[in-house]
């Protein structure tokens, strides 16, 4: 269930600085375009609420939208869509020059005399700056703008670090390129929402307990309650045990995976098999890796604990060739889950599929297969895996069940995010203990999914 999502943004004076060199192509700057329309679509817009801005650089700069413009949503989506690329030289500084004595000025509509108001710059660029922006910058933040700096490609990252505001990793983002540049549009939608507490205004429909999360809420209940499936009402544990479950890893063992990063893989499993009651009543754990070939690590229910399964899982040795996840997939649904191997009749089925590049064979049949079997797919992808391809595996509502992240490092947020979902489908009284715990890294889990 979706938080209550009640968004009121700060009322904010926020400008886009964006890039439109010559080095961004036509096609690119239509993905600038998505973006900026997309966090403008979540703002609470308006004259008294949040304004926004747009200014548009190369080697000269244009204010494509004033502060002062008019601004309604549609009218601000409506001018987003007619800008042009320049096509021209990189003037960063000279486009945030611009934004501190004309964008934000009181002339063009900028409030920054009044005292609640924030003034915000996001900076788009894929380039490194013909001009300087180390000085530009501290003028623009010592007169109180909160500076943004998104990078794209070959861009430098010493140049936006001396543009962006402290703390510098809330506010520098790198994306690898423009066709993936909208994964920022969570992140800033959520950076604009007023941490307005929900809970205590009253604004909730919770029957026992409301959570604040940023600019939202969500529900819990009182000790030997669970949340009903609504995410609203609770019901009384009965003192059952988890409930069964036959969950399956499969693993991209692909040359570009990397070594270091495959051990990282094998911490990520085990960080979900920590969450699990393991035994022939509840959860059984098998284990698949693939590259070019199939490799059945372990069976459903070859070890009875936690303990032995993450041994194993250590233990497992790295393939390194290529990637063919459509054969992994049918091995999934013909073998894994049946009952030769361990398998059990009636007992939900969860797959968790890890990949970190794109299928060298055809994933669709097996995909669908996959889903129309009643097994739950979860998709994680990595670095440069095809979000198309995540989607496509993963169950409905797909929003859930996939998820994506540019390095490896951060894989173990994307394990907590698992351990929540996993756990939620089993008897959710057993999941007190990690529910607990999840709301203390939930904050964490705001600042992924970028």
């Amino acid at each position: 269930p979706s938080p209550g999502t009640l968004c009121r943004t700060k009322p904010t004076d926020l400008v886009f600085i964006i890039d439109s060199s010559r080095s961004v192509r036509p096609h690119e700057f239509e993905k600038i375009k998505v973006f900026v329309s997309r966090v403008i679509e979540a703002l609470d817009v308006g004259p008294n609420a949040t304004r926004v801005g747009v200014i548009n650089y190369a080697s000269a700069v244009r204010s494509e939208l004033s502060l002062q413009g008019p601004q309604s949503k549609a009218a601000l989506l409506q001018a987003v869509r007619r800008i042009q690329p320049l096509s021209t030289g990189t003037m960063t500084g000279l486009a945030i020059q611009f934004a501190i004595s004309r964008a934000f000025s009181a002339a063009e509509g900028g409030r920054g005399s009044a005292p609640n108001f924030k003034k915000v710059a996001i900076v788009v660029t894929d380039g490194r700056p013909q001009d300087g922006v180390q000085d530009v910058s501290a003028r623009a933040r010592a007169a109180g703008i909160e500076i943004f700096a998104i990078g794209v490609g070959r861009v430098d990252m010493g140049t936006l670090r001396q543009m962006a505001s402290e703390p510098l990793d809330e506010h520098v983002d790198y994306v690898e390129s423009y066709s993936v540049i909208e994964k920022l549009t969570h992140k800033f939608q959520e950076a604009f929402c007023v941490v307005s507490d929900l809970c205590a205004t009253g604004d909730h429909d919770c029957e026992q307990v409301c959570v604040s999360i940023p600019g939202a809420y969500r529900c819990a209940c009182r000790d030997g309650f669970s949340l009903n499936s609504d995410g609203k009402t609770c019901t009384a544990c009965n003192g059952g045990l988890g409930s069964a479950l036959d969950l399956v890893f499969l693993i991209d063992g692909s040359k570009s995976v990397r070594p270091e990063n495959f051990e990282l893989v094998k911490k990520f499993i085990n960080q979900i098999v920590d969450s699990l009651e393991v035994s022939d009543k509840q959860a059984q754990v098998g284990l698949v890796q693939y590259s070019s070939s199939v490799r059945q690590e372990f069976p459903l229910g070859q070890f009875k604990s936690k303990k032995d399964i993450k041994a194993a899982v250590k233990k497992m040795s790295y393939m390194e060739k290529g990637t063919m996840t459509g054969q992994a997939l049918k091995y999934l649904v013909d073998s894994s889950f049946s009952v030769i191997n361990g398998a059990r009749p009636g007992v939900p089925k969860v797959g968790i599929v890890f990949t970190d590049g794109r299928s060298q064979d055809y994933i669709s049949d097996a995909a669908k297969k996959a889903k129309d079997s009643g097994f739950r797919m979860f998709a994680v992808g990595v670095g440069n895996a095809v979000e198309d391809e995540l989607r496509e595996i993963a169950s409905e509502p797909v929003a859930e069940h996939y998820f994506y992240t540019a390095d490896f490092r951060t894989i173990s947020k994307i394990g907590k995010k698992l351990q929540m979902k996993i756990c939620v489908e089993e008897d959710p009284c057993e999941c007190k203990s990690i529910v607990k715990f999840q709301t203390k890294v939930e904050d964490l889990i705001n600042s992924l999914q970028q």
